[in-house]
């Protein structure tokens, strides 16, 4: 099929890897439990631009560049950690305000206003996670190469295809999850400390994830 061999076993593949949580993912869950589903799309459209620009530079060789070349590896990566560590401690900031105001009746304006929502530009944050992570451009050579038949005339359009799977399923995850987070929503308006408590929990999360591209390798 357009060059793409053993079509079964690469969606099984791709459905785990999907749902295996990422920064990426959790970011859109917590910008939809925080500002709804119209916001929660904006920043699934970041991760969806991001992944497809990877998914476009595996193809054109990138992942190979950084891979044969240790100081560029380095970089990108470092960079992408100290991206995601600014992300967690400004979560951890608007969660120790929360803890803050949770006995007051606005407590909810003020964690809003503490987490930088008017600035936050979720787009271009999910984006900018997307982008920072050499880790999802080596995966995706190393994952789609196995299921692109090296003798098609023309790999690239394998490469399409397989890219267009993991996009759909990508966007039927995060549908879920922006779904999820507008319920989430609405517990967090009536329990302030369940708010204050997701909100560091993501932002130890997102500092995990920080310390584990850090230690990653080629």
């Amino acid at each position: 099929m357009l060059g793409v061999t053993d079509l079964p076993t690469y969606l099984a593949g791709l459905v785990l890897i999907i749902l295996l949580p990422g920064p990426n993912s959790l970011y859109v869950l917590s910008v939809a439990a925080r500002r709804g589903v119209r916001t929660g799309y904006t920043a699934a459209a970041g991760v969806w631009c991001g992944d497809t620009v990877l998914m476009t530079l595996s193809a054109a060789g990138v992942a190979s560049l950084l891979q044969a070349n240790a100081l560029l590896f380095g970089i990108v990566k470092y960079a992408g950690a100290g991206y995601l560590t600014w992300l967690a401690f400004g979560m951890l900031r608007a969660a120790v305000a929360m803890w803050r105001t949770r006995h007051e009746r606005a407590a909810g304006a003020d964690a809003d206003a503490a987490g930088g929502e008017p600035a936050e530009r979720p787009f271009r944050r999910a984006l900018v996670i997307s982008l920072l992570n050499p880790k999802a451009i080596l995966f995706f050579i190393a994952f789609f190469v196995q299921f692109v038949d090296p003798g098609y005339a023309y790999p690239a359009l394998s490469f399409v295809v397989l890219g267009a799977f993991a996009q759909a399923a990508s966007f039927l995850y995060l549908t879920a999850l922006i779904f999820s987070g507008t319920r989430l929503a609405a517990a967090f308006r009536r329990r302030k400390r369940l708010s204050a408590g997701a909100t560091s929990a993501a932002g130890a999360l997102f500092l995990g994830f920080a310390v584990k591209l850090s230690l990653s390798s080629v």
